[in-house]
């Protein structure tokens, strides 16, 4: 390398160096945005609140919640991940992240985004989803809810979050490992489809505990089962699908994520102050009312869970096929 190229890379890399380091000190100016790419009532919406009030006295500026629904999920991460990298805008993701690139190549449509468009801040929980129906529903274990499905090919329906998501993916699992025909009906998240199914509308989803507990303590909604492998904290006495035979797992994590271009100053920042929302009494309060506790994972752990989970999705993917 001559001199002289040798010298105006350093100069360049070290202003460079000097213009992050000059941007994190002053970040953030403004609000900050962090989108939840599900309507109102879901996991991600559950969990976005309260960490956004809490990463807001952190930061000194407000971070404001926008829900941007649509295809499981997709819309809103694939606007996070193609949005400018400065640090204003974010996203409360859910498992289905690792999911829709990969449907999307299935279905022969441009990917919405890819995995490693968006990097990994901090994941907030990681619960098994349950799966709920009507109280006044016949079925009173996942075991009597297979067999009636086994007897009436197509004739049970269920609600989701829309194509690949995370309501839709276990209940593939479940139909594929119990040999059922179920009808899917996807909605535009967790929060519809669960008023789907009080108003009489579905038979039947698979969600998040902190989606459907409340409406279960109202003695509205039955648990019949969950799709994890330890018992929940929120409904210690709901036995998992294996226990009743049906080998069907999965879990549905929600984590905060930000453009992977994003400066290191800037993403340090809010690893930081996600970090101290995780820590925050009222927001372990709020998350772990509504029946999923805190399972907090720093950006480092975060991504290697990502790229692990990533790696099962393709063959779960596979498995459903092509689902227009």
């Amino acid at each position: 390398m001559k001199p002289i190229f040798a010298s105006t890379m350093r100069v360049l890399i070290c202003s460079a160096l000097l213009i992050n380091f000059a941007v994190a000190q002053t970040y953030p100016t403004k609000a900050i945005t962090m989108v939840v790419p599900f309507p109102p009532g879901g996991l991600a919406d559950i969990v976005a609140r309260p960490v956004a009030d809490a990463m807001s006295k952190e930061l000194g500026q407000p971070v404001v919640i926008e829900n941007k629904p649509g295809a499981g999920g997709g819309i809103g991460m694939g606007y996070v991940a193609k949005s400018k990298p400065d640090g204003y805008t974010v996203v409360m993701a859910l498992s289905s992240l690792t999911v829709i690139p990969e449907a999307d190549v299935l279905v022969g449509r441009p990917p919405m985004f890819a995995i490693s468009d968006l990097k990994p801040i901090a994941r907030y929980t990681a619960d098994p989803t349950v799966l709920a129906v009507r109280a006044d529903s016949p079925w009173k274990t996942a075991k009597d809810f297979v067999e009636d499905a086994r007897k009436r090919p197509g004739a049970i329906n269920y609600g989701s979050s829309g194509n690949y998501g995370t309501m839709h993916v276990p209940m593939e699992i479940l139909a594929q490992t119990a040999t059922l025909k179920l009808t899917h009906i996807p909605f535009t998240g967790a929060g519809p489809a669960v008023i789907a199914l009080l108003s009489g509308q579905i038979d039947a989803v698979s969600t998040g505990p902190a989606t459907v507990l409340q409406h279960v303590k109202a003695g509205k909604i039955r648990i019949l089962g969950h799709w994890g492998v330890a018992k929940l904290d929120s409904m210690p006495d709901v036995p998992s699908l294996k226990d009743q035979g049906l080998n069907a797992e999965y879990a549905q994590w929600s984590g905060l994520f930000i453009p992977s271009a994003t400066p290191e100053p800037i993403a340090q920042r809010l690893r930081v102050a996600a970090r101290n929302a995780a820590q925050d009494p009222k927001v372990k309060e709020i998350i772990q009312n509504a029946g999923s506790p805190i399972q907090y994972q720093d950006s480092s752990d975060f991504e290697k869970y990502v790229q692990a989970d990533a790696k099962r999705m393709v063959d779960v993917v596979k498995k459903i096929g092509k689902v227009e």
